[in-house]
């Protein structure tokens, strides 16, 4: 019988149309590793451009974020069941998201000698909570530990400091390796609670938009933009930490 996502009838059957529509999605999707091939070229080139590279991973993200309303507008599950699109998802993400971040940290000396010491455990912590099954709580609408966002602590290091505070970073890239396989719990944006769903999701628009300016001229842009911009890192833990806590005194 055919895979339904519990709006399409698994009896129907799909003209030409809907699968080519469902199969593009599935291309839409896996066209992330292009970028990501693309972002490995800057890196590994002899003078990489760590703007650029931010560039093609945040163009990933973007790809990241939409592909999911097409999925579902078409009916992907149904009419392109044949191909798993969480499978392609799970690999885009995690080349984008930990993989290349990680290697641009490296490549840049973002991080102490011999990085391979906090690379290799933030490569193996992700890869473990990408693989872990419980990671994503939706029901609760959390992430179970540091959900891997690599590329936006690599934009950060590039930002505040580079080379200068490497020692700093690999401090902080041990910590969020550890934290990725603690059973703390990072609230999953696009499935906030209300009242914080608006906030929320708002903040991340604001905060979003501060970060395309500041990769204007990365890593050279305002000062009190680049501080400003962590204000919603910090609002967005602490009411992961505050809603966690709740939700775990009420189970």
């Amino acid at each position: 019988m055919m895979e339904t996502d519990g709006t399409t009838p698994a009896t129907v059957q799909p003209n030409l149309v809907q699968r080519v529509r469902g199969y593009a999605v599935h291309v839409y999707t896996a066209s992330g590793v292009g970028l990501a091939f693309l972002a490995a070229m800057e890196i590994c080139a002899p003078a990489p451009d760590a703007r650029r590279c931010f560039i093609l991973l945040f163009a990933a993200v973007f790809v990241d974020a939409t592909d999911g309303f097409f999925a579902r507008r078409w009916h992907v599950k149904t009419w392109a069941a044949a191909i798993d699109g969480r499978t392609i998802d799970d690999i885009v993400d995690y080349l984008t998201f930990t993989f290349l971040p990680l290697l641009l940290m490296w490549r840049m000396e973002w991080l102490p000698q011999p990085a391979a010491l906090f690379v290799i455990p933030a490569l193996i912590a992700s890869l473990l909570g990408f693989a872990n099954r419980e990671a994503k709580d939706e029901t609760r609408g959390f992430f179970l530990g540091f959900p891997s966002y690599w590329n936006v602590v690599a934009f950060y290091a590039g930002l505040f400091g580079g080379k200068e505070a490497a020692p700093i970073l690999g401090f902080i890239t041990l910590a969020l390796a550890f934290l990725t396989v603690l059973p703390v719990r990072f609230l999953y944006p696009n499935l906030a609670p209300r009242p914080w769903l608006l906030p929320v999701l708002l903040g991340a628009l604001l905060w979003a938009i501060a970060l395309i300016a500041l990769l204007a001229n990365y890593p050279h842009g305002p000062r009190w933009l680049s501080l400003l911009s962590l204000s919603y890192l910090a609002f967005y833990t602490i009411v992961s930490f505050a809603l966690s806590r709740g939700t775990t005194r009420a189970s």
